[in-house]
Order: C-alpha cells, then structure tokens, then sequence
C-alpha cells in the first residue's frame, strides 16, 4: 500500500496535536510519583519528622483531590488553565518538600 503525501503530512499533523497532551497528562501523574518518592527518601533518611510529614501528605492529598474534580468536571482531561494550576501547585508543593527537608530539623 502506497501512502500519499498528503496522508503522511495529515498524520503527522493529527500526532502533533496528540502527543503533547499525552506527555503533559503523563509528566502530571510522573511528577507526583517522584514527589511521593522524596517524601518517602525524607521519611527513610530522618530528614523529615512525623508532623513535617503529615502536613506534606495532606497537601498533595488536597492537590490530588482538586485535580479529579478538575477532570470529572471535564470529561476526564484538564484544560491548559488547569493543567497551569496544577503545575503551579505542584511547584509550590515541591519547595515545601525542599524548605522541610533541608530545615535542620530531624527526627
């Protein structure tokens, strides 16, 4: 089967548009598996204590929340001005894990 020009460009065009929100969905899920992995590092190496710990898990626990009501409110995939928030949350997220972490308080 001979494939026309025209149908190679449409096909790069349509995966163009696919494969950046699947990276962005994925990289959402991978930055709160690795988040999770430095709480557990801080838990394992003393450098967090059981309340600096528990503040951190309720957190990400509210953020998690949030964006699966974001999702359920639009049919199961974030918009850019969500997937922003989220990000800009997780950011924050992330220093707080850094400040307790790197506070001098240990267990």
């Amino acid at each position: 089967m001979k494939l026309s020009t025209k149908s190679i460009l449409l096909g790069g065009a349509l995966a163009a548009l696919i494969l950046p929100a699947a990276a962005q969905a994925q990289s959402i899920h991978q930055r709160k598996e690795n988040q999770q992995d430095r709480i557990a590092q801080g838990v394992k190496s003393g450098q967090l204590t059981p309340r600096e710990t528990a503040r951190i898990e309720h957190k990400e626990a509210k953020l998690n929340q949030e964006t699966r009501r974001m999702r359920a409110a639009n049919g199961g995939s974030l918009t850019p001005a969500e997937k922003a928030k989220v990000t800009r949350q997780q950011n924050h997220l992330s220093r707080d894990i850094y400040h307790q972490k790197h506070d001098a308080q240990h267990q």
